[in-house]
């Protein structure tokens, strides 16, 4: 069985894109970068919304990206060699391989496919994952605090209250924060709010 794992940038205040929908602060070093690669390492299948798959297509469709740098490299290899599943009600197709298009987020189709997993399961995209957090199926959060404050924009996280258990932190030269943590009430985990 693979967790569900829910991996985002975020600014300290908890925004992932300003109000425009601009991320461009989001743009990690190379040592984080790698860092990240290391985290996408273990995932088999990647969950998409539409802006999020159209945003990270380009790790297939521009072959310049894996140009600039052996990290770039990597993550581009890890993207394409990844099963991809994107739900979507308004793209016509998908145009990268290993790329499957789903109309609707079925939470009992997620935890058939969590239940066959050899491997993990990456959810990307703050709609997306809160949908799957209300479903209950999101196991990890991993999140990677920007030194940023942008005051507004897109959550990176539902409004929910969940009970967390920390279970990784790491920092980095530029003041980039990872923390990682197991929700405690998601399927196969206990429940320690009672």
């Amino acid at each position: 069985m693979g967790n569900l794992i829910y991996i985002a940038n975020c600014s300290l205040d908890g925004y992932t894109a300003d109000e425009t929908g601009n991320f461009d602060w989001t743009e990690p070093t190379p040592e984080v970068h790698a860092f990240v690669n290391d985290l996408v390492r273990s995932t088999g299948t990647h969950l998409y919304g539409r802006r999020m798959y159209e945003t990270m297509a380009v790790w297939e469709t521009d072959p310049s990206l894996a140009e600039q740098s052996p990290v770039m490299a990597d993550f581009a290899h890890l993207w394409q060699a990844a099963d991809k599943i994107v739900y979507s009600r308004t793209l016509e197709a998908v145009w990268t391989g290993r790329t499957s298009l789903e109309r609707n987020f079925d939470a009992q189709r997620v935890r058939e496919l969590k239940a066959q997993a050899s491997q993990d399961i990456l959810v990307a995209g703050a709609e997306l994952a809160a949908a799957a957090f209300r479903a209950g199926l999101v196991d990890e959060c991993g999140l990677i605090l920007l030194p940023w404050l942008i005051g507004g924009g897109k959550r990176g996280l539902p409004g929910m209250r969940v009970p967390l258990e920390l279970i990784d932190q790491r920092t980095f030269s530029n003041g980039v924060v990872y923390v990682r943590y197991r929700l405690q009430n998601s399927e196969g985990s206990p429940d320690r709010s009672s």
